[in-house]
């Protein structure tokens, strides 16, 4: 599980790396991904086969997928890594406010104290590091709407398997993506259309490695985990890629105080909040 959550950790970094508009590289990522995805399935030899209306569910899924990567590295263009993976670390707090409104989940006054909370460490980082707001309000977007993809899509990889509903979303991504190329090509002219050899390179371990391997990886660790070891070893994500940035990018070199202070409260509630919801259930091995 911490193998994959590096990797995952890893798609920041390689988003920076990559020379592309964010728009282009999630199309040219969803494009490889579904490829490498088509290729698992048909070798596994999965059923392809979905309900009519659990398709349109997934359609949903897929558009939602694909805004939420376009926002995501759309931060990491503004701002940096540390930035964006920041505002991604309140992605479970936005999901414990949404889920409520979408499911018949109830409504827990704690878990809105930790939101509170974590809204406390972005407002500081918003305070200190002004010069990057339009990353900041990207990577708040992308949490928000990341929120929505896990509460819907938790009951399609109940019944399908994460493989193929993956499959069928990152399909669904790119086609609509695809149709808005067309307008954003001509409307906002990027500097680069076509990934150079260093972009392939890394477009290739972005979506092969960072995505598809990654999947496989996480339901492999699954056999083994609790769920509260689960969760709170997904909330390192942004932890392990913070740390990444540092190391390759040097970022610590050129953040304030401040954003150190309010990162370690975005984190440090989400980790309560993972706590609280241990100590309310029974644990699942």
């Amino acid at each position: 599980m911490h193998l994959s959550i590096l990797l995952w950790g890893l798609t920041g970094v390689l988003g920076r790396g990559i020379q592309l508009d964010a728009e282009l590289l999630v199309w040219y990522r969803m494009l490889i991904t579904s490829v490498s995805m088509l290729a698992y399935i048909l070798y596994a030899r999965k059923s392809l086969r979905i309900p009519r209306g659990d398709l349109l569910r997934l359609t949903t899924i897929g558009l939602i997928l694909a805004v939420h990567w376009v926002f995501f590295y759309s931060a990491i263009k503004a701002s940096n890594i540390s930035i964006a993976l920041s505002m991604l670390a309140s992605q479970g707090l936005f999901t414990a406010l949404a889920e409520p409104l979408v499911s018949e989940k109830k409504f827990r006054w704690d878990e809105m104290i930790f939101s509170i909370t974590a809204m406390v460490g972005i407002w500081l980082i918003f305070s200190v590091e002004q010069s990057y707001t339009r990353g900041i309000i990207y990577g708040l977007l992308a949490s928000f709407i990341g929120a929505f993809f896990n509460i819907l899509n938790k009951k399609e990889v109940e019944k399908h398997g994460p493989a193929v509903v993956s499959f069928y979303e990152i399909v669904i991504g790119l086609a609509a993506l695809t149709l808005y190329l067309g307008f954003y090509i001509q409307h906002y002219h990027p500097a680069k259309l076509w990934p150079d050899t260093t972009d392939w390179l890394l477009l290739l371990v972005l979506a092969i490695l960072c995505t598809h391997v990654t999947l496989i990886l996480s339901l492999a660790a699954l056999r083994h985990l609790s769920v509260f070891t689960l969760n709170l070893s997904i909330n390192l994500e942004p932890v392990y890629a913070i740390a990444l940035a540092f190391l390759i990018y040097h970022e610590n070199e050129h953040l304030h105080t401040g954003f150190f202070v309010g990162a370690a409260i975005i984190m440090g509630s989400v980790v309560l909040e993972t706590w609280s919801q241990y100590r309310r259930k029974p644990v699942m091995k």
